[in-house]
């Protein structure tokens, strides 16, 4: 690397930090911890990037962004915060920084995110929209996991693009809430935001009435994985036709797109359309560091309605970081709100939260799956639940063979039982060798008791 970097941070350790290993790099460091000092370096026309941390002593580095590059419109801003909101990932990208990073960061990755500003050095696009109306603690989009800022960058970097949305996640992850978002943070926000169904499309008139309503606003197709084959025809022709006001297209779906095109069921022009941006949402089991952010937004949320405040205690935490929430923050929602309804006391216990837990409705759909479920889906969930319980530590070795026990076990005793524990006819519908079938008997324990089978 070569250039100036100005680094900005109230921390002495991360200035330290930073400092030590972009010399190293081959870079020249002004450090401070003062935005006064780095606006007065900026007007000096110091430095070939920037690297800034948000809350400083005096000041909020965002706002001095705008400064930054009415002075320097060439000089790449890198912004660094511990504030791990959407909103804040929202407010880098609008007031035109060049990177966002949120703390703790990874090191390797910041050098990276240095080196190419001071390749590019090129002029930062200004933007003039509105700053949004709605509060950060008004969104409901929480979370500090990787996943989570992953998520708030791609949303901050398609706000204001025209590009169609294809939103993807498992029921209850908030994708729905994703396509809103874009819409309320877009140049669009004033325009409409019309949600469409398969019911919308069954009539020849049913495009022509949903581009009336959107005018030029955002359309969000919700669940397009379940619309019919007429349905979809039908979009592809509203694409086809717009006019002078198009809308931005959004569409969400938890239904595995890849399968229903080779399965013939999702026309391929319209899935190519649809994605021109695709945000994964993440389920909430693969962030469980936010469930306790989540939990505490909840009950927060509860106590403004007129709830009494309550806290969790930490064996109770810990009970839900290691629960697997098939239902998302949909269902952690729901169950906080019953906790804080329930709660007899103002701290909550593991065994109030255990209470719940045990007649989740949304774990009894899951597992009992209806006529379609698969036993994949099922060996899935017990598999997820299991590494769950173990929190942040590995299941103790010799795993594999310990789950092929667990699953030879009963297929070897129904099938046994089905066939009146005759072992010829059993190992005849396993499709294995009577031999290897007496073999798995003897070393998993399975008593055998000969009976004539009743049909």
């Amino acid at each position: 690397m070569d250039g100036t970097v100005l680094v900005a941070d109230d921390d002495r350790t991360i200035r330290t930090v930073l400092t030590q290993a972009l010399t190293r790099a081959g870079c020249k460091i002004h450090a401070t911890s003062s935005l006064t000092t780095l606006m007065r370096w900026v007007e000096e026309g110091r430095g070939d990037a920037v690297v800034s941390d948000v809350m400083m002593p005096d000041g909020n580095g965002l706002e001095m962004l705008p400064r930054i590059h009415e002075l320097r419109p060439e000089l790449p801003v890198i912004v660094i915060s511990a504030q791990n909101t959407i909103m804040t990932a929202i407010q880098a990208n609008e007031a035109d920084a060049f990177d966002y990073l949120p703390k703790p960061f990874d090191l390797p990755d910041l050098m990276q995110r240095v080196s190419r500003a001071l390749q590019t050095r090129k002029t930062i696009r200004r933007n003039t929209a509105e700053a949004p109306a709605t509060a950060p603690e008004e969104l409901p989009l929480i979370g500090k996991t990787p996943v989570m800022q992953n998520l708030y960058r791609t949303v901050a970097n398609v706000v204001n693009t025209d590009l169609p949305a294809l939103i993807l996640g498992e029921s209850g992850t908030g994708k729905s809430l994703i396509a809103r978002t874009i819409h309320d943070l877009s140049d669009r926000r004033n325009l409409p935001f019309v949600t469409v169904n398969a019911q919308d499309l069954e009539t020849l008139e049913g495009p022509a009435k949903i581009l009336a309503r959107v005018k030029g606003g955002t359309l969000l197709f919700d669940e397009i994985g379940d619309f019919g084959t007429e349905a979809q025809a039908r979009i592809v022709r509203m694409f086809d036709g717009l006019g002078d006001y198009q809308p931005r297209f959004t569409a969400t779906s938890q239904s595995d797109l890849g399968k229903a095109l080779e399965a013939g069921n999702f026309r391929e022009d319209l899935f190519y359309r649809m994605s021109g941006v695709t945000i994964s949402v993440p389920a909430l089991r693969e962030r469980v560091e936010d469930i306790p952010l989540l939990v505490q937004f909840f009950l927060a949320r509860q106590e403004v309605n007129g709830q009494r405040h309550v806290d969790i205690a930490d064996d109770a935490m810990e009970l839900m970081r290691r629960y697997s929430w098939p239902g998302n923050v949909r269902q952690l929602e729901n169950f906080a709100l019953r906790l804080a309804s329930s709660a007899r006391e103002d701290i909550i216990t593991r065994a109030e939260a255990e209470n719940i837990l045990a007649n989740q409705p949304a774990i009894r759909q899951h597992l009992d799956g209806g006529e379609q479920a698969r036993l994949s889906d099922s060996v899935r969930l017990h598999l997820q639940r299991y590494f769950d319980l173990h929190g942040r530590d590995l299941p103790p070795p010799g795993l594999y063979q310990r789950i092929l026990a667990e699953l030879e076990i009963p297929l070897i005793e129904i099938s046994l039982d089905a066939t009146g524990g005759n072992q010829a006819k059993c190992a005849d519908l396993l499709g294995i060798n009577r031999n290897t079938l007496r073999k798995k008997i003897s070393e998993l324990g399975i008593e055998v008791t000969r009976r004539r089978k009743l049909m």
